[in-house]
């Protein structure tokens, strides 16, 4: 079976306007607006040429290097891969990772479809190995005990490290079934195509869509940056506020501190005793008033 075609939900084409930098390719209103429209309708959208291959190849031999530095192999289950190799809580090793959560060309699509006050759920590198085999397709917020269907809580997006093609193990998608009233069955095969993208593209996708990994049968690694993001009321797959050093997130820049948990969602959810948590952990001059004080109201 070959890649997505465009009558299931397939890429928009390139969807950046300028360039912020070599990694930052910003996107305009009407291209953010017609992904997360993508994403919302379809479950899923590729958004093309969004990093630059310098960036790509940064990302790939820093991983490279943390592997062999933290010691880390493949688990020994088939959900993560016997034949994956995964890093998380990418924000504490270093300013390469810290461009991500953050990139202009990605994160307004992601704020469409959730809001401006979602988190980061989890920031995370999973190189498909050879020979490793197809994952159980999933649903990513199969363990939020919700009834089905139901609005966006998660989007998460894959970034093309290196090419993703049917044979390298592309990340798999079942069209459609973000609006299914129940998950799947992990012990069950489901049909699926493959999200074919070239390098320096970044797939997104809805929460509630079924996909999984794909079967990796060629010789060399299929490696992916899984950037994941929650709605502002959510409990983060990682935990950010205790996983990365205080001293580490007062020099990120404000927007990232907020998407890390250092915010306050309408108001009311994440303070600290009535403050802000920016201020009163991490010494930001911030506005501390809640949603019932005398004048304000949720956003």
């Amino acid at each position: 079976m070959g890649g997505l075609e465009p009558d299931l939900g397939g890429s928009v084409g390139t969807a950046h306007s300028g360039r912020g930098g070599p990694d930052e390719r910003t996107i305009d209103d009407a291209a953010a607006d017609e992904h997360a429209r993508r994403v919302l309708e379809d479950g899923w959208t590729i958004l093309e040429d969004v990093f630059s291959d310098e960036f790509a190849e940064a990302i790939a031999g820093d991983l490279l290097r943390l592997e062999r530095e933290l010691g880390t192999g493949p688990a020994d289950n088939a959900f993560e891969g016997r034949r994956t190799t995964r890093i998380y809580n990418l924000l504490v090793h270093g300013p390469l990772y810290e461009r991500i959560p953050v990139h202009p060309g990605i994160l307004p699509v992601v704020e469409r479809v959730l809001d401006g006050g979602l988190l980061i759920s989890s920031l995370s590198s999973i190189a498909i190995g050879a020979g490793e085999s197809a994952q159980p397709l999933h649903a990513d917020d199969q363990l939020i005990p919700v009834p089905k269907p139901h609005p966006p809580m998660i989007c998460n997006t894959m970034w093309a490290i290196t090419d993703f093609t049917e044979a390298n193990g592309a990340t798999r998608l079942c069209p459609g079934t973000h609006l299914a009233d129940h998950s799947p069955d992990l012990r069950r095969r489901y049909d699926s195509v493959p999200a074919v993208m070239a390098k320096r593209s970044v797939l997104v996708w809805v929460g509630s869509l079924w996909h999984g990994g794909g079967a990796n049968t060629t010789d060399a690694r299929r490696v992916g940056i899984a950037m994941n993001y929650c709605a502002g009321y959510l409990r983060q797959q990682e935990n950010q506020q205790l996983g990365i050093p205080v001293a580490t997130m007062r020099r990120f820049p404000r927007r990232l501190q907020e998407l890390c948990g250092y915010s306050v969602y309408r108001g009311l959810i994440g303070h600290i005793d009535k403050q802000h948590p920016a201020a009163a952990v991490l010494g930001a001059d911030e506005d501390s008033s809640m949603v019932w004080d005398e004048g304000t109201s949720p956003p």
